[in-house]
């Protein structure tokens, strides 16, 4: 392959410019979410009625996988107690209620119930933290019931190991985390190209990891995406992605749904299962061309040529 007009390191630095949330961002939000947690900490001390066992921040910030684009961070909030309540519109506004308690200086649409989650929005920063409520029965790795953000039921999940899956394959490969940027924004741009297109993060994230786990090296990312976009059309995405971190495969009950990407954490969840395959087919068309976009930038014999074929995966602001 040749790499005479956009190399790996040119790649990287589109990455650096154009798609990686920023380290002093990252930060920075960070800490954003350790002065909340601090503050219900504070709360719960005062307030032994609220039965708040852990705090943790979840979702592409703790994962080290967020775009330059994200605008709100998921913190995990394991509760417990018998006057917590099962329901989830009432359990929202339980932890809605505490929230507004425990922050009395925010204004009422500071601190809002959603479908899964109660969104803290920061006036300072503009920035959004999404508390998503886990109910807590005592188990020992920190398993517990969220609520689903495809279809609102309660949904049987454990951070602790989420993170930790997460944490495993970056220590096998450190490129790992940048492939899986890069693969999310190209989603991002496929988002405003084609109407009807969707192809969620943690997806991506488990496709990726199947790969790393197969023995793919990502040290080089034209390859590394190729890897990934070499999958989705040569697999049709008709198998079924699994792991066996934390169970075994014959724990896995039949899922009948087109695309198969069971969650690596609690094998009763595909965390596909509510796409179509229509929605599969709209993937691997699109994996395809970028495919071909690759190839074509890899063999083309003048640099404009070489961006224009990049750009047919990243959009237009890739520019080098």
């Amino acid at each position: 392959m040749s790499r005479e007009h956009v190399s790996h390191d040119d790649i990287a630095q589109f990455a650096k410019d154009r798609v990686n949330l920023p380290k002093d961002w990252a930060d920075d939000y960070r800490a954003q979410a350790k002065r909340l947690r601090d503050k219900l900490s504070t709360y719960v001390s005062e307030h032994p009625d609220f039965t708040l066992k852990k705090m943790l921040i979840s979702g592409s910030l703790a994962k080290g996988t967020a775009l330059r684009t994200l605008n709100d961070i998921d913190v995990a909030c394991y509760i417990s107690g018998a006057d917590v309540p099962k329901d989830i519109e009432a359990l929202l506004e339980y932890l809605a209620e505490k929230l507004r308690s425990a922050f009395p200086n925010f204004t009422p649409d500071q601190v809002k119930p959603q479908t899964y989650c109660v969104t803290v929005s920061f006036k300072g920063s503009g920035l959004d933290v999404d508390i998503v409520p886990i109910l807590y029965n005592g188990d020992p790795d920190w398993y517990g019931n969220l609520v689903s953000q495809e279809d609102g039921s309660f949904l049987e999940t454990c951070i602790p190991r989420h993170l930790e899956f997460i944490r495993t394959r970056k220590a096998k490969d450190i490129h790992f985390s940048q492939v899986i940027r890069l693969a999310k924004y190209w989603v991002k741009n496929m988002k405003t190209e084609r109407d009807g297109f969707r192809l969620k993060s943690f997806m991506v994230e488990l496709i990726l990891a199947k790969l790393l786990d197969e023995g793919k090296k990502f040290n080089d990312y034209p390859e590394g995406l190729q890897h990934f976009f070499s999958y989705l059309a040569t697999s049709d995405l008709t198998d079924m992605i699994y792991f066996t971190d934390y169970y075994k495969k014959g724990d896995i009950p039949t899922h009948s749904e087109p695309i198969k990407i069971i969650d690596p954490v609690n094998p009763k969840n595909n965390a596909s299962k509510l796409y179509t395959r229509k929605q599969a087919d709209m993937i691997v068309d699109a994996a395809l061309d970028a495919g071909d976009a690759i190839d074509a930038a890899l063999a083309a014999t003048t640099k404009e040529k070489t961006v224009y074929y990049w750009q047919k995966v990243f959009g237009s602001t890739f520019q080098i």
